[in-house]
């Protein structure tokens, strides 16, 4: 066999699997130097600014702004927020540099004048890279470490703003863990945190190779052995190559980490970085604020789009195009319905919708969309959301089976506009073989007397009739003329408010063993009555 199973640590007394996620971790956005070294074409300076302006409005504190030793397009940026003022007090910009003098000192230079800094030092610590690529011994790595610390110390030492330190044993979960715990414990040593001082151990997953679990094993390990516990805070920095990059980000919270690094959309070499807006999100559908504002994920998705020039999929957690969009029939009747008992206060409660769209900018008006696998339903949704037709429950088959002929037809989504028009044109004031024109009405000893011209296929008559009610006298017309049918069904309700509020009104008829459904509208409840009768009465002939 080529390959062989990851393997597991023994941490028999594991307390992670009992705890919860009860507060949000600090955050640090690698996305303007993680990101961008895995794009194809990395950002332009204008590119650069426009992100780092995002990264600030969604709330990071934190936002690892580029390798400035390694490349001049770097060292320019950094510069060019530096020089700008572009840096809000309470943000701390941090710089990846290896643990190789000259890169370090470029990189003190490249920081001179901000505020705050955090100087991320990182040596590979693996078997594989000791051996393939260093072909070093445990102590010799050790020592480039520990050389990138002093170094650290010394170019650093006379910085007039605030300086932390952060160190990563890059490919740390292919690291054996007692010796990642020693030479994370000999850095630790080395930068002597004091007092309050926090100093960042980053742990990653740099190759994601064993399951999430197991990753969570690893972070309570160190997190139960460092030494100075209450000076260190644990970073873990996730990537995707088994697709568990959020899984295990989440599992390391759990397991003690206090940080998280990752990227906005999840963007990073091979199959990205941790995506910290679904780990936020999951954290808010879970009632925890994640302190990250997400109430525009379009415009997210946006700026991270034309500056990685990479796709967003239409299914990707919380943000892609059709994640809050239902086309099965019974998923779109179960929303319809908790859509309906929702209240605007009230804990969320919505079947298939795990979290509010409109929490993150998006309407509801995308929520149902119909194609040939959509039911009567999800139809009666769009027509009530949309166009505010509010059809009757025994309706919604008829509308449904109209709107499937349609799906099939097109081969694809049925827009809401071609919903809307062919309801209109099929149940909608039909007058084709029936009609009723020039109606007159009266009231006459609490009774409604009805005069008018009423057509039956090229026969006109004027005729009139006394009742109960408007319907009662022209169904009692109709009935005189040899029209035979029986009202099975009735609603109505007005679709706007004032003077000119419009009316529609809705019937089901039975004529010999057959129903049907018509709808009308009119000035008012009476004329949108009469409306909806001849327009059923027309589908009824023509079917």
């Amino acid at each position: 066999m080529k390959y062989k199973k990851f393997n597991k640590i023994s941490l028999p007394n594991r307390t992670w699997p009992d705890a919860e996620i009860t507060k949000a971790p600090v955050w640090c956005s690698v996305d303007l130097r993680d990101g961008n070294q895995a794009l194809i074409k990395p950002m332009s300076l204008e590119k650069k600014i426009r992100f780092f302006n995002l990264l600030v409005e969604v709330g990071f504190k934190e936002i690892e702004i580029g390798f400035p030793s390694a490349s001049e397009v770097e060292y320019e940026f950094t510069r060019y927020l530096i020089e700008n003022d572009m840096i809000p007090d309470d943000v701390t910009i941090q710089v990846l540099t290896q643990a190789r003098e000259h890169l370090i000192k470029k990189s003190a230079e490249a920081l001179q004048g901000a505020k705050n800094v955090i100087v991320h030092l990182y040596n590979p610590t693996s078997t594989m890279q000791r051996e393939i690529v260093y072909k070093k011994s445990q102590k010799e790595i050790i020592d480039i470490a520990l050389d990138g610390v002093k170094w650290i110390k010394e170019y650093f030492g006379g910085f007039e703003g605030k300086v932390r330190f952060e160190y990563s044993p890059e490919s740390f979960t292919q690291t054996e863990m007692e010796y990642a715990l020693e030479i994370s414990n000999a850095v630790i040593e080395a930068w002597n945190p004091q007092d309050d001082e926090k100093m960042v151990l980053n742990l990653p997953s740099t190759v994601e190779s064993g399951t999430p679990n197991i990753y969570a094993d690893q972070i309570e390990f160190m997190s139960r052995n460092i030494v100075r516990r209450k000076n260190v805070l644990i970073s873990v920095h996730a990537h995707n190559d088994r697709g568990c990059a959020v899984a295990s980000t989440e599992l390391g919270l759990m397991a003690g980490a206090d940080r998280v690094e990752g990227t906005l959309l999840g963007n990073g070499e091979r199959t990205g970085n941790v995506d910290i807006v679904t780990v936020g999100l999951n954290m808010y559908t879970q009632g925890v604020d994640p302190k990250l504002n997400f109430s525009n994920v379009d415009k997210i998705v946006k700026v991270v789009e034309s500056s990685n020039e990479i796709k967003t999929h239409i299914r990707h957690p919380y943000v892609g195009d059709l994640v809050y969009t239902a086309f099965s029939g019974s998923h779109q009747d179960a929303i319809k319905k908790g859509m309906a008992q929702q209240k605007e206060d009230a804990l969320w409660y919505v079947p298939y919708l795990p979290i509010d769209p409109k929490d993150v900018g998006r309407s509801y008006e995308s929520i149902i969309q119909i194609n040939s696998q959509s039911g009567k339903g999800g139809v009666a949704y769009i027509l009530s959301s949309v166009f505010g037709y509010k059809i009757p429950k025994q309706m919604e088959p008829f509308v449904g089976k109209l709107v499937q002929k349609i799906s099939d037809k097109h081969d694809g989504v049925v827009s809401e506009s071609m919903i809307g028009e062919s309801f209109t044109q099929y149940f909608m004031n039909r007058n084709e073989y029936y009609r009723v024109e020039n109606l007159q009405m009266s009231i006459d000893h609490e009774e409604t007397v009805v005069e008018g011209d009423f057509f039956i296929g090229d026969n006109q008559s004027r005729e009139k009739f006394q009742a109960q009610g408007i319907i009662e006298a022209v169904g009692a017309i109709f009935e005189r003329l040899g029209v035979q049918f029986e009202v099975v069904d009735y609603s109505e309700h007005t679709l706007s408010y004032g003077k000119d509020a419009d009316a529609i009104a809705y019937f089901g008829v039975k004529v010999g063993d057959n129903f049907y459904y018509g709808a009308g509208r009119g000035q008012n409840i009476s004329y949108a009555s009469v409306n909806a009768l001849v327009s059923t009465l027309n589908i009824s002939y023509t079917e």
